[in-house]
């Protein structure tokens, strides 16, 4: 039960981090005023603001890893 929780909520922030890339890399986000509830739209928001945290802290780590490189086309 609780390995099957963690497991969704790690799969919860991939999914996050991925929708704050695409964000980054296209502008595209999702449209949170079409949810009609302010507590779960505020849920949403806060949940993609970790994702950008998650991506953000993602960024910096491999910007400072040997193993990776900026190329820029």
């Amino acid at each position: 039960m609780l390995g099957t929780l963690v497991h969704l909520g790690f799969d919860a922030l991939l999914i996050s981090a991925f929708l704050a890339g695409v964000k980054r890399t296209t502008g595209l986000t999702p449209v949170l005023s079409q949810i009609p509830n302010k507590d779960i739209r505020q849920l949403f928001k806060s949940y993609l603001e970790a994702g950008e945290y998650i991506f953000d802290f993602a960024v910096v780590i491999f910007g400072r890893s040997d193993s990776f490189e900026r190329k820029r086309s």
